[in-house]
């Protein structure tokens, strides 16, 4: 199991949630490095998750509220796969771990240089939810990045330590 201390306990708010968020993509990340390709694909549950795509699909979130709902960017000029659900899950075959962490740490390093240019309460609109503004992504990605990472945690324990 990974777990870390955060580093970053004080300050301005929007230093602690981007602070929060960036140690939720790490700790993502850690749930894949050094797995195998294999184990990276090992499919433990019903649902199509996957330790790598945990990951790719954490990509395809970045990509969606950074890059599309905050940005304003066209879901085809976002640099990669924007289907939520499911779909947002796959890996393709010829896509290695190595790659899909390469393809997250883009696209949070985009969505970095995107919320740059916007204050916590500038708003934008959300297909299905409506209105939104900055600090509520920060805050919607960063819980659902801790979560997917627990998610990892427990199946790189499953895949690295098996029941007997």
């Amino acid at each position: 199991m990974t777990w870390s201390i955060p580093l970053t306990t004080t300050g301005a708010e929007r230093h602690l949630l981007e602070s929060t968020l960036d140690r939720n993509r790490a700790e993502l990340i850690g749930t894949v490095r050094g797995l195998s390709e294999a184990e990276a694909r090992r499919r433990l549950v019903t649902s199509p998750t996957t330790p790598i795509g945990l990951l790719k699909h954490a990509a395809v979130a970045e990509r969606i509220w950074f890059h599309h709902v905050l940005g304003g960017l066209p879901k085809d000029q976002c640099d990669g796969g924007t289907t939520a659900g499911d779909a947002s899950f796959l890996v393709g075959g010829r896509e290695t771990v190595r790659d899909v962490i390469s393809e997250f740490e883009r696209a949070s390093e985009r969505s970095r240089a995107i919320a740059a240019d916007f204050d916590l309460d500038h708003t934008a609109v959300h297909p299905d939810l409506g209105e939104v503004n900055l600090r509520f992504i920060y805050l919607l990605i960063a819980e659902d990045f801790a979560r997917h990472a627990g998610h990892g945690d427990i199946l790189r324990e499953q895949i690295k330590h098996p029941a007997t």
